[in-house]
């Protein structure tokens, strides 16, 4: 009866270390994705940017776009301790080609709930509100999604560290609601040195993978580590989109007026120089 006793007694501890641990790495891997979330979305409080689209099909027939990006920081999360879950607005501005001119963007990215969408589509003189299910599907025909532009919140999936070597950590994510994504789990390799994901592999629900994105170059602006070229590829239909950044800089003053609806038939141009 003693040695039986103990032998539960030493199961109970197993069971609880074993508990302890994976709570430990989950809560690990949380912190570590909300260090790639501030290097990757959060540095500064404001930021301003060229980007030009280039979006390749299986056959390697090119399509570009040119837009303007402006981003600012609601909550300033940069100076908070939860940087890398704050409220943010998005503004993106197209130039070019002429068939898509003037069509404007707009995010208001919350965290804690549904972002908030909208797409100005100047032919049709129409603001398009983007609902929240259509959240995972083209941006503008390109192989990026409209959730891919301001980032998928971390309150939406479960994150687990996998391994980990002297440059990266690698982080498993699965969604919290199945239903509502059309993939089964995700994979991230965080740079340890400046936090940057570099590598994000999507797999469907058959657990293949069918989707990967990459930051192929990062230069330091501003005393910031900031990615300038990355492209996501589209692995089932063999398709991509490279996106390159030029003129970024977080030194500038954006008014939070321009990030309202108004402004999507009005640019405001004197903040794109």
């Amino acid at each position: 009866m003693i040695l039986k006793t103990k032998f539960i007694l030493v199961l109970a501890i197993l069971s609880l270390f074993a508990l302890s641990s994976h709570v430990s790495a989950s809560d690990n891997a949380e912190k570590i994705m909300e260090s790639a979330h501030h290097a990757l979305l959060y540095q500064g409080d404001m930021k301003r940017a060229l980007v030009k689209m280039t979006i390749s099909d299986a056959n390697g027939n090119k399509r570009k776009r040119k837009f303007y990006s402006l981003r600012l920081d609601k909550d300033s999360p940069e100076k908070e301790a939860d940087a890398g879950r704050g409220e943010q607005y998005y503004y993106l501005y197209f130039e070019r080609p002429a068939d898509i001119k003037q069509t404007s963007f707009l995010v208001h990215k919350h965290p804690e709930s549904d972002d908030d969408r909208w797409l100005y589509l100047p032919a049709l003189d129409l603001v398009k509100r983007i609902a929240p299910g259509d959240k995972r599907t083209s941006f503008v025909g390109s192989t990026f999604f409209y959730e891919d532009i301001s980032g998928r919140s971390l309150i939406e999936d479960n994150h687990q560290k996998e391994s980990e070597d002297d440059n990266y950590h690698v982080v498993r994510s699965t969604p919290k609601d199945e239903g509502s994504v059309e993939f089964s789990s995700y994979r991230t390799w965080i740079h340890k040195g400046t936090s940057l994901p570099v590598k994000i592999e999507y797999f469907d629900k058959n657990n293949e993978l069918y989707r990967v994105c990459e930051n192929q170059k990062v230069e330091s602006i501003e005393g910031k580590t900031t990615a300038i070229k990355g492209i996501m590829k589209d692995l089932k239909r063999g398709e991509q989109t490279v996106i390159e950044s030029s003129r970024i800089t977080y030194q500038t003053e954006l008014p939070e007026d321009i990030f309202s609806e108004r402004y999507l038939r009005n640019p405001p141009k004197q903040y794109f120089k």
